[in-house]
């Protein structure tokens, strides 16, 4: 063989191994571009969160696939760039590894919003420490106005307040009304600190009443999540009840159990 057909050979080599490295490179940063634009479209609002989700589904299903071929790609790179002795190897290995992180992490997202296993949540998505007198929504009612999910307590379609109520229990016997050593008003202004702390928005504060509204949105799909707390004295003690309730989906993988436990470990 030549030296020019030797020559020849290199270079196509080379040429195959760049567009396997760059091939690795966008499919990898494909799987982490759909999983940032399904919550990006949210932000900006060009669709709604089942549009999102269903992007979201796509990365996931995929995602682990994709990152283990770009994977493969990266270290055979690397392989045949040594035995090979071709130009750039360690650096077309480090594309098809940039790809592989990204696929990596557009597979990682979605699996976060999984539950763990061995723990299943019931499908609901209104969470209260008291569901035979659930604090009621008062001044956060006209944000709720296009929400498809009622603030009637278990008013959801298939479900009853006693039937929620047995669930909640079943689920979260942790979550039940609260008492304190405290006078109303220093557990008032706890609470108040708590909300601030946690990043919920204020609605209304309504020391006269013990009744604090607030709003959670969630990071990702910028879910709304509306918490209502009652604060009343009884005895010598002050007691606290929360609610805490999404304004759309059917089931909420604990998210709200999880908010009304973070606000009383504050308190």
């Amino acid at each position: 063989m030549s030296d020019l057909e030797t020559m020849q050979n290199t270079n196509k080599i080379e040429l195959y191994l760049k567009i396997a490295s760059y091939l690795a490179l966008i499919a990898g940063l494909s799987i982490g571009l759909l999983t940032l634009g399904s919550a990006a479209g949210i932000w900006i609002g060009v669709w709604d969160f089942r549009r999102g989700f269903d992007l979201l589904r796509i990365a996931n299903n995929y995602g682990d696939l994709v990152a283990i071929v770009c994977l493969v790609i990266a270290i055979g790179l690397l392989i045949l760039g040594q035995l090979l002795a071709t130009k750039n190897s360690l650096k077309l290995s480090g594309i098809a590894l940039i790809g592989t992180l990204s696929a990596g992490l557009g597979y990682y997202i979605p699996e976060g919003f999984r539950p763990p296993e061995g723990v299943n949540y019931p499908p609901i998505h209104d969470i209260s420490t008291n569901t035979s007198s659930p604090p009621l929504y008062v001044d956060v009612l006209p944000l709720r106005s296009d929400a498809p999910n009622t603030v009637e307590y278990g008013g959801s379609p298939n479900m009853t307040a006693e039937r929620l109520a047995e669930l909640t229990k079943e689920a979260y016997p942790d979550l039940t009304t609260q008492r304190y050593n405290a006078s109303v008003d220093e557990v008032f202004a706890r609470a108040l600190s708590a909300v601030n702390s946690l990043g919920w928005e204020l609605v209304a504060q309504t020391p006269q009443e013990g009744r604090i509204e607030a709003t959670a949105t969630t990071f990702w799909y910028r879910f709304k999540d509306d918490v209502v707390i009652d604060i009343r004295q009884e005895g010598g003690q002050t007691l606290v009840d929360a609610r805490s309730l999404s304004r759309v989906g059917g089931g909420d993988v604990g998210a709200n159990a999880l908010r009304l436990r973070a606000f009383f470990a504050l308190l």
